[in-house]
């Protein structure tokens, strides 16, 4: 293949007048200055286009935590309405009774006025009952048989005695026929005793007393040295 020759050189004189008539050779570019301050905001900008509505993705549920510390006491709640009323209860044991007649008559005060010696282990006979004739009948108390206090009101009662003996005198306490207590006391010529106890007694129970022997009494006529008394405490039934 055949290549063109290459085209001379053009001469100096030419090359002169090039340069004068179309300027000098370009220099070297310069280093770039430093940035300028930022410019002012423009003017805002139209609405854009709504998104693409998307649903939340769940995820799977994780493995329960440790169980945490128990928290602090709160603070006091109101008081809440009452509730519905609750189921009736049992029916409670039947109440003692309160007729007042029968806890009067409970009572018993006699005094021995019989110039009659007194035989041992033989119940002491108590004559005279009326110690407070002014009160009405229903008052006056239970009454003595041959000296023997009958038991109509189950309950705890107290009973005591008071007598005159000369040098020794020892009487027994009876409930039924059995001795509850003896009780004894001497001196020195003519002597006052008494004594007083206790007994829980059901209906029917007797209650009296009874001399020991090495007894004696004193059994004047006109002596009031001589009483028998006794009364409910309470009743237990």
């Amino acid at each position: 293949s055949s290549s063109s020759p290459s085209s001379p050189p053009p001469p100096p004189s030419l090359t002169l007048s090039l340069l004068s008539c179309c300027g000098g050779v370009p220099g070297v570019p310069g280093i770039p200055g430093t940035h300028g301050p930022d410019g002012s905001d423009g003017p805002r900008g139209q609405k854009g286009d709504p998104g693409e509505a998307t649903r939340p993705i769940r995820g799977q549920k994780g493995v329960p935590g440790l169980r945490g510390l128990p928290g602090r006491p709160g603070l006091k709640g109101d008081v809440g309405l009452p509730g519905p009323p609750g189921h009736p209860g049992p029916q409670g044991e039947k109440g003692r009774s309160s007729n007042a007649a029968v806890s009067q008559k409970c009572f018993f005060s006699y005094k021995r006025v019989i110039s009659q010696t007194v035989m041992s282990d033989t119940n002491i006979e108590f004559n005279r009952w009326k110690i407070l004739p002014d009160l009405d009948q229903q008052f006056q108390g239970e009454s003595l048989t041959n000296g023997t206090f009958v038991c109509t009101t189950r309950g705890v009662y107290f009973f005591s005695y008071h007598m005159s003996a000369k040098s020794r005198l020892c009487l027994k306490l009876m409930k039924g026929a059995d001795s509850h207590m003896l009780m004894c006391d001497n001196a020195d010529g003519f002597l006052v005793t008494s004594g007083s106890a206790v007994l829980e007694l059901a209906v029917g129970d007797t209650v009296s007393l009874q001399t020991h022997k090495y007894s004696s009494i004193v059994s004047s006529q006109s002596s009031t040295s001589h009483t028998f008394t006794g009364f409910l405490l309470f009743p237990t039934a």
